[in-house]
């Protein structure tokens, strides 16, 4: 089964979930959300904040493999099916990752 991940789902954030599924879930949106280096003792958290000058379409390349390789690295229980991006219609140039991501070992985890 597969999961639809966005850098908006991030509302509040739980500690201590208990739920896997939804620490997973979370986790991802974090991801999504932090540019990379601004997390004191973890700067090689987040997504590059370098492609943030770049054209829209140079950009969304940047972003699509940056992306894929953050989640797979900082949440090893997940495999990256796709990741889209959509632009903000009332923030012009803003892009919005949205990741579908599929749970290894869903028996394991106990989801």
């Amino acid at each position: 089964m597969s999961y639809l991940v966005s850098a908006t789902d991030l509302r509040s954030i739980r500690f201590q979930e208990r739920d896997a599924l939804s620490s997973i879930l979370q986790n991802i949106a974090v991801l999504l959300s932090t540019p990379r280096g601004s997390v004191p003792l973890y700067r090689e958290f987040g997504i590059a904040a370098s492609i943030l000058d770049r054209p829209i379409p140079v950009a969304k390349v940047m972003m699509i493999s940056d992306i894929r390789e953050a989640v797979e690295e900082w949440e090893p229980r997940v495999t990256v099916l796709d990741v889209e991006l959509a632009e903000d219609p009332s923030d012009p140039g803003k892009l919005i990752p949205t990741v579908e991501v599929e749970i290894n070992d869903e028996q394991e985890s106990g989801i």
